[in-house]
Protein backbone atom coordinates (compact mmCIF):
# COMPACT_ATOMS: atom_id res chain seq x y z
CA UNK A 1 0.00 0.00 0.00
CA UNK A 2 2.49 2.36 0.86
CA UNK A 3 4.82 1.72 -2.13
CA UNK A 4 1.68 2.58 -4.15
CA UNK A 5 0.62 6.06 -2.69
CA UNK A 6 4.58 6.62 -3.05
CA UNK A 7 4.49 5.51 -6.46
CA UNK A 8 1.08 7.34 -7.29
CA UNK A 9 2.76 10.74 -5.46
CA UNK A 10 5.61 10.57 -7.42
CA UNK A 11 3.57 10.12 -10.95
CA UNK A 12 1.36 13.05 -10.11
CA UNK A 13 4.64 14.88 -9.65
CA UNK A 14 6.21 14.11 -12.72
CA UNK A 15 2.99 15.36 -14.53
CA UNK A 16 2.87 18.43 -12.86
CA UNK A 17 6.45 19.27 -13.67
CA UNK A 18 6.08 18.27 -17.26
CA UNK A 19 2.95 20.60 -17.69
CA UNK A 20 3.08 23.96 -19.07
CA UNK A 21 1.50 27.41 -17.39
CA UNK A 22 -1.00 28.45 -19.10
CA UNK A 23 -0.67 32.35 -20.76
CA UNK A 24 -3.02 33.73 -18.33
CA UNK A 25 -0.50 31.94 -15.57
CA UNK A 26 2.64 33.59 -17.10
CA UNK A 27 0.90 36.83 -17.85
CA UNK A 28 -0.08 37.32 -14.20
CA UNK A 29 2.72 35.92 -12.29
CA UNK A 30 3.34 39.28 -10.69
CA UNK A 31 7.30 38.80 -10.26
CA UNK A 32 7.66 41.13 -13.34
CA UNK A 33 10.96 39.80 -14.60
CA UNK A 34 11.29 37.71 -17.88
CA UNK A 35 13.84 35.37 -16.24
CA UNK A 36 12.17 32.88 -14.41
CA UNK A 37 10.99 32.56 -10.86
CA UNK A 38 11.53 31.88 -7.59
CA UNK A 39 10.56 29.05 -5.16
CA UNK A 40 10.95 28.30 -1.79
CA UNK A 41 11.47 25.37 -0.14
CA UNK A 42 10.22 24.00 3.36
CA UNK A 43 14.14 24.32 4.51
CA UNK A 44 13.77 27.97 3.22
CA UNK A 45 16.20 27.86 0.40
CA UNK A 46 15.22 29.48 -2.61
CA UNK A 47 16.03 28.22 -5.96
CA UNK A 48 16.27 29.50 -9.49
CA UNK A 49 12.91 27.82 -11.57
CA UNK A 50 13.81 27.69 -15.17
CA UNK A 51 11.16 28.72 -18.10
CA UNK A 52 10.25 26.22 -20.33
CA UNK A 53 9.64 27.59 -23.83
CA UNK A 54 6.38 26.41 -25.60
CA UNK A 55 6.34 24.37 -29.39
CA UNK A 56 7.44 26.51 -32.43
CA UNK A 57 4.52 28.69 -33.54
CA UNK A 58 3.08 27.32 -36.51
CA UNK A 59 4.67 23.97 -35.88
CA UNK A 60 2.59 20.48 -35.68
CA UNK A 61 3.23 20.61 -31.92
CA UNK A 62 2.12 24.25 -31.93
CA UNK A 63 -1.48 23.41 -33.59
CA UNK A 64 -2.09 20.03 -31.23
CA UNK A 65 -1.18 22.58 -28.10
CA UNK A 66 -3.70 25.33 -29.57
CA UNK A 67 -6.23 23.73 -31.51
CA UNK A 68 -5.97 19.98 -31.46
CA UNK A 69 -5.37 17.63 -34.35
CA UNK A 70 -8.59 16.08 -35.16
CA UNK A 71 -12.59 16.21 -35.73
CA UNK A 72 -15.05 13.14 -35.27
CA UNK A 73 -17.27 12.39 -37.27
CA UNK A 74 -20.63 10.29 -36.90
CA UNK A 75 -20.97 6.77 -38.20
CA UNK A 76 -21.77 6.66 -42.32
CA UNK A 77 -21.61 10.73 -42.16
CA UNK A 78 -18.94 13.37 -43.78
CA UNK A 79 -20.75 16.31 -42.87
CA UNK A 80 -18.77 18.19 -39.98
CA UNK A 81 -21.02 17.62 -36.51
CA UNK A 82 -22.06 20.60 -34.89
CA UNK A 83 -19.70 19.96 -31.71
CA UNK A 84 -17.05 20.11 -33.70
CA UNK A 85 -16.98 22.82 -35.56
CA UNK A 86 -15.72 25.11 -33.31
CA UNK A 87 -12.42 23.34 -34.09
CA UNK A 88 -12.19 23.99 -37.35
CA UNK A 89 -13.09 27.71 -36.46
CA UNK A 90 -10.11 27.58 -34.31
CA UNK A 91 -7.74 26.06 -36.80
CA UNK A 92 -9.12 28.46 -39.72
CA UNK A 93 -7.71 31.61 -36.90
CA UNK A 94 -4.56 29.11 -35.99
CA UNK A 95 -3.73 28.99 -40.02
CA UNK A 96 -4.31 32.78 -39.52
CA UNK A 97 -2.02 33.24 -37.28
CA UNK A 98 0.41 31.21 -39.29
CA UNK A 99 0.37 32.39 -42.73
CA UNK A 100 3.10 30.78 -43.69
CA UNK A 101 2.00 27.09 -42.74
CA UNK A 102 0.09 24.54 -45.04
CA UNK A 103 -1.84 21.91 -43.87
CA UNK A 104 -2.61 18.55 -45.18
CA UNK A 105 -6.46 17.23 -43.77
CA UNK A 106 -6.39 13.23 -43.69
CA UNK A 107 -9.50 11.27 -43.75
CA UNK A 108 -9.98 8.14 -42.19
CA UNK A 109 -12.72 5.61 -41.85
CA UNK A 110 -13.84 2.84 -39.00
CA UNK A 111 -13.26 -0.52 -40.16
CA UNK A 112 -16.67 -1.40 -41.32
CA UNK A 113 -17.51 -0.90 -44.73
CA UNK A 114 -15.42 -2.05 -47.74
CA UNK A 115 -11.85 -0.64 -48.42
CA UNK A 116 -12.83 1.14 -51.22
CA UNK A 117 -16.21 2.75 -49.54
CA UNK A 118 -14.40 3.67 -47.01
CA UNK A 119 -11.25 5.10 -49.01
CA UNK A 120 -14.36 7.36 -51.06
CA UNK A 121 -15.66 8.42 -47.39
CA UNK A 122 -12.36 9.21 -45.65
CA UNK A 123 -11.74 11.47 -48.72
CA UNK A 124 -15.38 13.07 -48.58
CA UNK A 125 -14.78 13.91 -44.27
CA UNK A 126 -11.22 15.56 -45.78
CA UNK A 127 -12.68 17.51 -47.93
CA UNK A 128 -15.77 18.46 -45.85
CA UNK A 129 -13.13 19.83 -43.27
CA UNK A 130 -11.32 21.82 -46.21
CA UNK A 131 -14.97 23.37 -47.36
CA UNK A 132 -15.45 24.89 -44.77
CA UNK A 133 -11.90 26.05 -43.73
CA UNK A 134 -11.56 27.81 -47.32
CA UNK A 135 -15.77 29.38 -46.31
CA UNK A 136 -13.77 30.95 -43.53
CA UNK A 137 -11.21 32.48 -45.44
CA UNK A 138 -8.28 29.98 -45.89
CA UNK A 139 -6.30 30.43 -49.10
CA UNK A 140 -7.60 27.14 -50.76
CA UNK A 141 -3.72 26.59 -52.07
CA UNK A 142 -2.56 25.86 -47.97
CA UNK A 143 -4.52 22.64 -48.21
CA UNK A 144 -4.43 19.73 -49.58
CA UNK A 145 -6.91 16.49 -48.30
CA UNK A 146 -5.89 12.78 -48.54
CA UNK A 147 -7.98 9.68 -47.46
CA UNK A 148 -6.74 7.11 -46.09
CA UNK A 149 -10.02 5.07 -45.68
CA UNK A 150 -9.62 2.09 -42.54
CA UNK A 151 -5.84 1.70 -43.45
CA UNK A 152 -4.59 4.26 -40.33
CA UNK A 153 -6.63 3.54 -37.58
CA UNK A 154 -5.91 5.40 -34.25
CA UNK A 155 -7.10 3.09 -32.42
CA UNK A 156 -7.55 -0.81 -32.60
CA UNK A 157 -10.04 -2.37 -31.52
CA UNK A 158 -14.02 -3.79 -33.08
CA UNK A 159 -16.54 -1.69 -30.73
CA UNK A 160 -17.90 1.49 -30.58
CA UNK A 161 -15.43 3.43 -28.54
CA UNK A 162 -12.67 2.81 -30.88
CA UNK A 163 -14.65 2.96 -34.21
CA UNK A 164 -15.73 6.91 -32.79
CA UNK A 165 -11.88 7.63 -32.69
CA UNK A 166 -10.93 6.77 -36.28
CA UNK A 167 -13.82 8.08 -37.81
CA UNK A 168 -12.09 11.74 -38.07
CA UNK A 169 -10.17 14.21 -40.12
CA UNK A 170 -6.92 14.86 -38.82
CA UNK A 171 -4.72 18.32 -38.98
CA UNK A 172 -0.87 17.65 -40.22
CA UNK A 173 1.31 20.76 -40.76
CA UNK A 174 3.32 20.25 -44.02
Amino acid sequence: MRFSLVTTVFAAMLLAACSTPSEEAATTSGSGSGGGSTTSSSSGSTTQASTIPGPAAGTQEDLTVEVGDRVFFDFDQFNIRADQRGTVEALAVWLDTNPATTLTIEGHADERGTREYNLALGERRANSVRDYLIALGINPGRLSTVSFGEERPAVLGSNESAWAQNRRGAFVVN
